[in-house]
């Protein structure tokens, strides 16, 4: 058997290019997600390369449905080497004093709570055995706010406390912790931002070529690839034409 990964939100975007980055690289693969079907599709795929795939069909909002799911992992599945928290998103973009409660709850729920029901259920197993890696999905969002971003650009800072955190916490260990903040990723993500309005999220990757969830999946490669005595922090990813979380240069 070799290396296990645990991808949460593995049904699209960066997670679904990190599920596939890591079975290439010959790793076993649990993919967690909402959606069955489309984790079996994908586990489909990923066996195309030789190694192992475990579905969990849980939401990691939900804390006895992230319980359930690790303690109900084969005993052969249970030692995981890589935890990559991906599981995110953003709701909206108006003003924090027009924001939606439920769109918040939902932010922060995801974003927050449920990245730390998923380190706290699975790292305890790491620094059991002195090895394993945990990267978190940050953003660039979480180093300084923007329009609109408020509730969300507070959710990604958190993930990067958090992450910090967790880190002063290992460092007795040979746990590596990772934040990798993407920029501008071309993802489902605007579409789940803009609730469904595909043609107001086709405008915010307009007059640039942006990242994709491949491009964030060969970075989360990369860094577990690193040398036992390397641990490489912090990444921030930005598209060639993004200088920050708001300075973006369109070609128009």
């Amino acid at each position: 058997m070799g290396n296990i990964a645990l991808i949460t939100g593995a049904t699209s975007g960066i997670g679904e290019g990190c599920a596939r980055r890591f079975a290439q690289g010959g790793y076993d693969v649990i993919i967690t997600g909402r959606n069955r079907n489309k984790l079996e599709l994908l586990a489909g795929e990923l066996k195309a390369h030789g190694v192992r795939v475990f579905n969990l069909v849980f939401d990691v909002r939900n804390r006895a449905e992230c319980e359930q799911a690790i303690a109900g992992l084969p005993t052969d599945w249970a030692d995981v080497d890589v935890l990559i928290n991906n599981a995110g998103l953003a709701l909206g973009l108006e003003p924090e004093y027009e924001g939606a409660y439920e769109d918040w709850e939902t932010m922060i729920d995801t974003n927050v709570k449920g990245l730390l029901y998923m380190t706290r259920l699975v790292v305890p197993g790491m620094v059991r055995r002195n090895k394993g890696h945990i990267i978190n999905i940050g953003s660039v969002a979480g180093d300084a706010a923007y329009a609109g971003g408020n509730v969300y650009c507070a959710t990604k800072a958190a993930v990067k406390a958090i992450t910090d955190g967790l880190r002063i916490d290992l460092a007795h260990t040979s746990v590596r912790v990772t934040n990798i903040k993407p920029g501008l990723v071309e993802t489902n993500f605007s579409n789940t931002r803009f609730h469904g309005d595909k043609e107001r999220a086709a405008t915010v990757y307009k007059g640039i070529k942006p990242l994709t969830g491949e491009d964030i999946a060969d970075v989360a490669f990369y860094v577990t690839s690193a040398p036992a005595h390397v641990q490489i922090a912090e990444v921030l990813v930005l598209a060639t034409h993004q200088g920050s979380g708001s300075v973006i240069h369109r070609n128009t």
